[in-house]
């Protein structure tokens, strides 16, 4: 299984005293938790002998760094189409198809190296198509965590998977490098390989039932468009993409330089390069044991900051550092940093997002946060081939330092649970017989009065309901005032056509959207008049 710390999300502190392992006596989710662990190791058991492999095959830095680039890419490219059909259709099919594509397209990589026809650009196709499988599956498997377990237990499941990850990262680059030096690089991708098939096996046999939907799936494009919708008019989740950027754009750098780091500066061999990485996941575990306490006692934000200001720290020891013992201190503090700053962002996001768009809305943070890297393992990459390895690692140290100045104007929160809940407190529109009758766009009006002392605040509370209604599936939102009557008010949006109206009232409206208009319709005297109209043409 393809996954990347932006899976490792833990939230909030687990809730009513409950145990942090709770989430591990449900046997389907500790079933997918073993069955992920086995294939993450797997996972970055393939990275490290893809980067070690391409290292033997040039010795160019740029083709290095492009293996991450050939990881990443493909959520840019599939992220979002994979997200939308999470959101449609059958979660279980759409995982175990992913995984049967990374099966074969990894055992067919396992053996052309093991016969000699690997070369640089067929690796790159290679690590290029199994980015795609993980791309397809990402979303989804990030979606369903929730379903796993008791509504309570949600927040100790992010954290618990964030273990997994963990784990696998300390454990599994250092188990690669011992089989690429002992071995060979196909015998790592073979392994690679087999582990697709645990995770298959499980998702086979999970007694999965898809979500009843009333109105039927979405249509797929309609669907992506809505996803976008959301993200552009969700403020917290801005905020975590805007960041996520901001912090990945220059920390890629060090993920796609240390294998030459290792090799040139080091000295080290395919074991040695393992090594260093299985420090950053011996950091990575162990800070995460202290993650919640440390958010609990200074706030997210404050988290986020003091780990990326250490990760800006380490890179630049293992930039300036020519010996190994420094790099060995400090990587660890790295690990920890980059778990600590990653999964406390990727917790934001999580926690603020409602189930009927959530693997659309992770599609566009898997998305940002992927293309990040592969945009920035390309830069960084033919950067240190023209400047050296040192100077770009430098220079990158120094905008790692200094980027939580982009949480001045975007900070960071845990979500409520009242922005995740849904309610159905619209009354049913009613429509008259009519042959076509789904056809669009639907056209809605409300009437309002409003005093004139109260016309300004409830102008101020509508401009919070206009990104409200865009959040769940209108358009060309617009509100007008009455030339000849200044207590008259009206409110103007579109819908595709009548079904997609019917999901605003009963399937996307959350507990928050529903207060943000209560509180428009404070300044409202008596009930407001609602008019629907559907396209004649």
């Amino acid at each position: 299984m393809t996954t990347t710390g932006a899976q490792a999300a833990p939230a909030a502190g687990a809730p009513g005293g409950s145990s942090a392992w709770a989430p591990l006596r449900h046997t389907w989710f500790r079933r997918l938790w073993l069955a992920q662990l086995a294939s993450s190791m797997g996972g970055w058991m393939q990275t490290v002998a893809a980067q070690w492999l391409m290292l033997t095959l040039t010795r160019a830095a740029l083709p290095v760094a492009l293996v991450q680039t050939a990881l990443s890419l493909p959520v840019v490219i599939f992220g979002l189409p994979a997200g939308a059909l999470g959101d449609v259709m059958d979660r279980r099919r759409l995982l175990v198809t992913a995984q049967a594509v990374m099966l074969v397209v990894a055992a067919g990589l396992a053996a052309l190296t093991f016969i000699g026809l690997m070369s640089p650009w067929l690796l790159l196709a290679f690590t290029f198509l199994i980015g795609a499988g993980g791309a397809l599956m990402a979303p989804t498997w990030m979606a369903i965590q929730p379903g796993l377990v008791a509504r309570e237990e949600i927040p100790q499941a992010t954290a618990v998977n964030a273990v997994n990850i963990n784990l696998s990262r300390a454990v599994g680059p250092a188990i690669g490098g011992v089989v690429v030096a002992g071995a060979g690089p196909a015998a790592a991708f073979g392994v690679n390989a087999a582990s697709f098939l645990g995770v298959l096996f499980t998702l086979i046999r999970w007694p999965h039932r898809p979500e009843p939907r009333v109105l039927g799936a979405e249509p797929f494009l309609a669907a992506m468009r809505t996803g976008m919708n959301y993200v552009r008019y969700s403020p917290p989740v801005q905020a975590v993409l805007v960041r996520v950027s901001a912090f990945l754009v220059f920390a890629v750098a060090l993920w796609a330089l240390l294998p030459i780091v290792a090799a040139r500066q080091l000295h080290l061999g395919s074991a040695g390069y393992g090594m260093l990485l299985g420090l950053i996941g011996v950091g990575a575990v162990i800070g995460t044991a202290f993650l919640t306490e440390a958010r609990d006692r200074f706030g997210l934000e404050a988290v986020v900051r003091a780990c990326t200001v250490t990760f800006g720290l380490g890179t630049g020891v293992v930039a300036a550092s020519r010996l190994l013992w420094p790099v060995v201190v400090v990587l660890p503090f790295v690990g920890a940093a980059w778990v600590g700053g990653m999964s406390s962002m990727s917790a934001a996001a999580q926690t603020s997002l409602p189930s009927w768009v959530r693997a659309r809305a992770m599609a566009v943070y898997l998305l940002v946060f992927q293309g990040t890297q592969a945009l920035g393992s390309v830069l960084w990459g033919a950067f240190a081939q023209h400047y050296g390895v040192a100077l770009a690692l430098g220079i990158a140290a120094l905008g790692v330092v200094l980027g939580p100045l982009a949480g001045v104007s975007y900070q960071l929160r845990l979500g409520a649970h009242y922005e995740r809940d849904i309610v159905d407190v619209w009354p049913e529109p009613i429509m008259a017989p009519r042959e076509g009758h789904d056809s669009g766009p639907v056209l809605v009006i409300r009437e309002y009065k409003v005093e004139p002392p109260d016309v300004e605040k409830f102008e101020d509370a509508m401009r919070m309901v206009r990104d409200s209604r865009r959040r769940f599936g209108a358009h060309r939102w617009n509100l007008y005032h009455d030339a000849a009557d200044p207590t008259r008010y009206v409110e103007t949006f579109t819908t595709d056509n009548w079904q997609e109206h019917l999901r605003m009232h009963g399937e996307r409206m959350t507990k928050a959207d529903q207060l943000i208009e209560d509180q428009a319709l404070r300044y409202v005297h008596g009930e407001p008049r609602t008019m629907h109209f559907i396209s004649a043409e």
